[in-house]
C-alpha cells in the first residue's frame, strides 16, 4: 500500500501550536518518525497541510522546509486551495502529490494544467468525489464525478496512474448500510482503471466512536479487499500498519510473503524490539 503520513497537519492541536510558535524541530521530528516507520523500502508520502487562517503560502514553504531537511521521501502538499497548491508544490525539490482537486468549480482546470506541463510529468493528484453539488450520497453518483475527472485527465493526457481516487469516507455511525457504497465505489473504479490508485482518509471511518482502533483497521481490510491501495493514516501506529502488510499478503500481492517478513525484519511490524 502506498502510505501518505498525516501527521504534519495543523488541523492537529499539538502541530497548531508547533506552528504558531514555528517550532521547526517538532515538525522534523514528526517527519523523521513517519520516514523510519514507512521503512527503507515502502512506498509513500508525507503530508504537509497547515491549517491555518491567514499567511497559508508562507506557512507551508516553511513546513516543507522543514520537513525536506530530514526525509528524502515525496512530499504530498496538502491544501483546500487551489491558488495556494498552483505555488506550493514549487516549494518541492522532488514531484510528489498534489492533495487535492475535485469536481468543485474550476479547481480540476487550476490543477490539471500545471500537471500536463512537461516538467512536471511525476507530479501526482489527489482527486476527492465531490462536486458543487456537496458529497453524493449514492455510489452512482459518485461515479458520475469519477467519469467527470477521467475525462478532463484524459482532455489534459493525465495518465490514471498519476491520479488518487479519493471516494470520500464520512462516519460510520451515520450510515445505515456500513460501507457497502463505498465499496461499490471502490470496487467499480478499480475494475474500470487498474493502473489508478485509490486513497481514503481511513481515519475518518471511526469519527465518534468507541475504540476507534477497531473500527479503523476493519475498514481498511475491507477497503483493501475493494481495490483501496493507497490510505492515508499514521505510519507510527504499528497495529494498522502491520494489518496493512498482512492483508497484502492475503490477497495475494506480496508473493511468499517477502513484503511482510521483510517489514518484520525491519522491525516495522509486530513486538518493538528492544
Amino acid at each position: 500500500m502506498i502510505i501518505i503520513g498525516e501527521k504534519i497537519n495543523g488541523s492537529i492541536p499539538s502541530v497548531a501550536e508547533a506552528i504558531a510558535k514555528r517550532d521547526a524541530e517538532f515538525i522534523k521530528q514528526r517527519a523523521i518518525a513517519q520516514t523510519e516507520a514507512i521503512g527503507e523500502e515502502g512506498v509513500g508520502f508525507i503530508d504537509c497541510c497547515a491549517s491555518v487562517e491567514e499567511g497559508e503560502l508562507e506557512t507551508l514553504k516553511w513546513m516543507i522546509d522543514c520537513i525536506q531537511e530530514v526525509t528524502d521521501l515525496p512530499i504530498c502538499v496538502d491544501s483546500p486551495s487551489t491558488a495556494v497548491l498552483k505555488e506550493a508544490y514549487k516549494f518541492c525539490n522532488q514531484p510528489g502529490l498534489i492533495n487535492s482537486v475535485s469536481g468543485e468549480g474550476n479547481k480540476i482546470d487550476d490543477i490539471f494544467p500545471i500537471l500536463a506541463q512537461p516538467e512536471n510529468k511525476k507530479w501526482e493528484v489527489v482527486a476527492l468525489l465531490s462536486d458543487d453539488t456537496g458529497i453524493p450520497k449514492t455510489a452512482a453518483d459518485r461515479l458520475r464525478v469519477f467519469d467527470k475527472i477521467m475525462a478532463k485527465a484524459k482532455e489534459y493526457g493525465i495518465a490514471p496512474n498519476r491520479i488518487h481516487i479519493d471516494p470520500l469516507i464520512e462516519m460510520l455511525c451515520t450510515s445505515e448500510d456500513g460501507i457497502a457504497m463505498v465499496e461499490e465505489v471502490i470496487s467499480t473504479i478499480r475494475e474500470q482503471y487498474p493502473t489508478i490508485h485509490i486513497t481514503a482518509a481511513i481515519s475518518n471511518i471511526s469519527f465518534n466512536l468507541p475504540v476507534r482502533k477497531l473500527v479503523n483497521m476493519g475498514f481498511t481490510v475491507l477497503a483493501m479487499k475493494a481495490g483501496l491501495d493507497c490510505g492515508i493514516f499514521d505510519p507510527t501506529n504499528r497495529d494498522l500498519l502491520g494489518l496493512i502488510y498482512a492483508t497484502e499478503a492475503l490477497l495475494g500481492q506480496d508473493d511468499y510473503c517477502m513484503e511482510y517478513i521483510g517489514a518484520y525484519r525491519e522491525g516495522l511490524i509486530g513486538p518493538v524490539k528492544k
